[in-house]
């Protein structure tokens, strides 16, 4: 089998601050290196693109040394963290940006679902950017027509098919933009976290076409998402990032297990130092979030679960509010709960503490993590944290920590049967 992509010792660097190297000469230097293909004569050795640390040099990597090949027609997912390299990666692959150092080799066209509006024109009708996408791909007017009412049935936007895109919402604008993407004759297709914005009906439709793109069509699918079900489903491999390296490529239900496992993080929480170094920022604090069982020593599906946080508050005069959501280890949201600290613009400066409880017998055997989410009236975030805490549920029935029974949740229901013969 060919090989549709091949990676070899790509990174991207970006500069941080002033963008000048100092003198005018230089400037020209770097710029003359740039028109010849060169590396920058002036780039500093920067560091990995870690968020959780304060760096010391003004240049950091978002991809460092990034090596792997793609087969024609495999459908690849590329997972990790926030701010791993993913969408820099794909940027990279559908030319959006250029690399700093290394190369990158592809063999057809591509179509590319980067961010909402990506390759659109605002002033265009949906059906002039329908055209000029086909165009840039190549291809030709009797061939975009083939293609055309197929792509507006998939999108669902017949009524607005003539109406200028920028009136379009961003749901709407995804689903014609995915369609597009999907339906046009590319051979490598690019598809970010995007999908996100669209309803779940859509997004199920989405990951159908995918597929059918993928086996029965034999193009190729580069895949960025967080929802581990989904890349499970829909790729035969994985590739795992952090912190801009690529730390591990397989078939994607290892490459899937691989970043659960290692990514698994903190059950208790407990800042030490002074107040100023704790998680957050000038609104919200963050000093403390435990989670332990409601009975013995560890959480399985019968214990329950008490959540206590302690958190301290700088914004006065305020509806503040709480928000929790839970999420298992295929970044499915469990539920999404928010409490009101204050009701009446009378929040205060200070530690408020936060506690609840989950009920035994509600969720499955497996791993879980909260995000947090600070708000302002309902409205505006003060401050938020993805996986800001995790834990793992036993499932002492079974003698395992997998969640071998599935589904999100494991009810304890009460069955009434009678018999008559």
């Amino acid at each position: 089998m060919s090989k549709a992509i091949k990676v070899e010792n790509l990174s991207k660097a970006y500069q941080l601050g002033d963008f000048g190297t100092g003198t005018i000469s230089r400037d020209l230097e770097r710029f003359w290196a740039h028109l010849r293909g060169k590396e920058d004569p002036f780039l500093k050795i920067g560091e990995v693109n870690d968020r959780t640390i304060k760096g010391e040099s003004d240049v950091v990597w978002s991809l460092n040394n990034i090596n792997f090949e793609v087969e024609q027609g495999d459908a690849v997912g590329i997972i990790g963290r926030n701010g791993a390299g993913k969408s820099t990666l794909l940027k990279i692959l559908s030319r959006v940006t250029s690399p700093t150092t290394g190369s990158v080799k592809l063999k057809g066209r591509i179509a590319s679902l980067l961010e909402v509006g990506t390759g659109f024109h605002p002033e265009l009708s949906g059906r002039e950017n329908i055209y000029l996408n086909g165009a840039i791909l190549g291809m030709r007017k009797a061939e975009i027509r083939q293609k055309f009412d197929e792509i507006v049935s998939f999108s669902g936007v017949e009524r607005y098919i003539d109406t200028p895109v920028k009136r379009y919402s961003s749901g709407m604008y995804v689903r014609l933009a995915f369609a597009v993407a999907a339906h046009l004759e590319s051979e490598i297709l690019i598809v970010d976290e995007v999908l996100a914005v669209g309803d779940a009906e859509f997004q199920k439709k989405c990951l159908g076409k995918m597929g059918q793109v993928s086996m029965n069509e034999g193009r190729t699918v580069l895949f960025v998402s967080h929802n581990m079900a989904a890349v499970k489903t829909l790729c035969n491999r994985g590739i795992v990032l952090a912190n801009g390296q690529l730390i591990y490529e397989n078939k994607q239900l290892e490459a899937v297990g691989f970043y659960q496992t290692n990514n698994n993080t903190r059950s208790t929480f407990e800042h030490q130092g002074d107040l100023t170094s704790a998680p957050g920022n000038e609104n919200i604090k963050v000093l403390k979030f435990v989670i332990r069982p409601l009975t013995g020593d560890s959480i399985s599906i019968s214990t329950g679960i008490s959540l206590e946080m302690i958190f301290f508050n700088q914004k006065t005069g305020i509806n503040l509010d709480a928000t929790f959501e839970l999420k298992n280890s295929d970044e499915i949201p469990v539920f999404h709960n928010g409490v009101l600290i204050s009701t009446n613009n009378d929040s205060k400066t200070g530690f408020y503490t936060v506690k609840c409880t989950i009920p035994p017998n509600l969720l499955n055997a497996g791993n879980y993590s909260f995000k947090l989410i600070f708000g302002e009236n309902q409205r505006y975030q003060l401050f938020g944290a993805d996986d800001f805490i995790g834990f793992e549920v036993e499932n002492e029935s079974k003698g395992s920590n997998s969640a071998l029974a599935p589904g999100v949740i494991h009810p304890k229901l009460d069955f009434d049967i009678s018999y008559q013969a």
